[in-house]
Protein backbone atom coordinates (compact mmCIF):
# COMPACT_ATOMS: atom_id res chain seq x y z
CA UNK A 1 0.00 0.00 0.00
CA UNK A 2 1.31 3.57 -0.51
CA UNK A 3 2.03 5.60 2.21
CA UNK A 4 0.96 8.71 3.27
CA UNK A 5 4.14 10.41 1.32
CA UNK A 6 3.52 8.99 -1.90
CA UNK A 7 5.84 5.94 -1.09
CA UNK A 8 6.48 2.41 -0.87
CA UNK A 9 9.11 0.57 0.41
CA UNK A 10 11.22 -2.56 -0.86
CA UNK A 11 14.34 -4.38 0.64
CA UNK A 12 16.75 -4.70 -2.01
CA UNK A 13 20.04 -6.10 -1.56
CA UNK A 14 19.71 -6.44 2.11
CA UNK A 15 18.55 -2.84 2.02
CA UNK A 16 15.28 -0.70 2.45
CA UNK A 17 14.71 1.60 -0.63
CA UNK A 18 11.64 3.78 -1.42
CA UNK A 19 10.13 4.08 -4.40
CA UNK A 20 8.53 7.39 -5.28
CA UNK A 21 4.75 6.90 -6.47
CA UNK A 22 3.13 10.63 -6.13
CA UNK A 23 1.03 11.66 -3.66
CA UNK A 24 -2.11 11.24 -6.25
CA UNK A 25 -1.70 7.71 -5.05
CA UNK A 26 -2.01 7.49 -1.54
CA UNK A 27 -3.28 4.28 0.04
CA UNK A 28 -3.99 2.28 -3.47
CA UNK A 29 -3.02 -1.10 -2.63
CA UNK A 30 -0.05 -2.32 -5.45
CA UNK A 31 1.28 -5.30 -6.77
CA UNK A 32 5.20 -5.26 -7.61
CA UNK A 33 6.70 -6.93 -10.60
CA UNK A 34 10.26 -6.86 -9.90
CA UNK A 35 13.11 -9.11 -12.58
CA UNK A 36 16.60 -8.10 -11.50
CA UNK A 37 16.61 -4.20 -10.69
CA UNK A 38 13.54 -3.05 -12.69
CA UNK A 39 10.59 -2.72 -10.42
CA UNK A 40 6.54 -2.16 -12.56
CA UNK A 41 4.67 -1.47 -9.68
CA UNK A 42 0.12 -0.86 -10.55
CA UNK A 43 -2.91 -0.22 -8.58
CA UNK A 44 -3.76 -3.76 -7.45
CA UNK A 45 -7.42 -3.68 -7.75
CA UNK A 46 -7.52 -1.95 -11.14
CA UNK A 47 -4.08 -3.07 -13.12
CA UNK A 48 -3.17 0.26 -14.23
CA UNK A 49 0.79 0.53 -14.19
CA UNK A 50 1.52 3.50 -11.47
CA UNK A 51 5.48 3.98 -12.02
CA UNK A 52 8.47 2.13 -13.38
CA UNK A 53 12.01 2.00 -11.70
CA UNK A 54 15.23 1.08 -12.15
CA UNK A 55 16.72 0.54 -8.76
CA UNK A 56 19.96 2.13 -8.09
CA UNK A 57 22.02 0.16 -5.53
CA UNK A 58 23.80 3.57 -4.43
CA UNK A 59 20.85 5.41 -3.41
CA UNK A 60 18.01 5.02 -0.86
CA UNK A 61 14.78 6.89 -2.58
CA UNK A 62 14.36 5.80 -6.10
CA UNK A 63 12.75 8.33 -8.49
CA UNK A 64 10.62 6.67 -10.88
CA UNK A 65 11.26 6.63 -14.51
CA UNK A 66 7.54 6.69 -15.75
CA UNK A 67 4.76 7.33 -13.74
CA UNK A 68 0.75 8.05 -14.26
Amino acid sequence: MIDAWGKVSLRYAGTLRHLGMGRAHIGEPVLMLIHDNHVITSNAITGEIIAEHTINPTSNYQRPHHRQ
